[in-house]
């Protein structure tokens, strides 16, 4: 059974940094895109970020670019988003999403159907 948890969410001022990590169990996630999407309160839930099998390739929303990073330890089964200069519009559940193949394109990373394997998400708020 594929197990998907979220790490390191939390409450920050607006400018601050935070971490979030994501470790999967029961599946090698060597073979797959990983991707990070977010929900706020009565909004839809969004692409965040995404990063290829293999480290190599990276894709972010605008609003995000320069700002957060990507990275995943395929050894450790794990993924993490770094996020800096964090701002209230950054607000809400953060997902990690293992994707069902190693396919990646900039249009089809950011298509949740792609993905399988999702964690329970984890709060992030940044306060206006």
């Amino acid at each position: 059974q594929v197990s998907v948890v979220e790490y390191g969410g939390g409450s920050v001022q607006p400018g601050d940094s935070l971490r979030l990590s994501c470790a999967v169990s029961g599946r090698t996630i060597s073979t797959s895109t990983m991707a990070w999407f977010r929900q706020d309160s009565g909004k839809d839930r969004e692409f965040v970020a995404a990063i290829m099998w293999n480290g190599r390739s990276t894709v972010y929303i605008n609003s995000v670019k320069g700002r957060f990073t990507i990275t995943r330890d395929n050894a450790r089964n794990t993924m993490a988003l770094q996020m800096n200069s964090l701002k209230p519009e950054d607000t809400g559940v953060y997902y990690c999403a293992m994707g069902r193949t190693d396919a990646f394109s900039e249009s089809r990373v950011q298509d949740a159907g792609d993905y399988g394997y999702w964690g329970r998400g984890t709060q992030v708020t940044v306060p206006s």
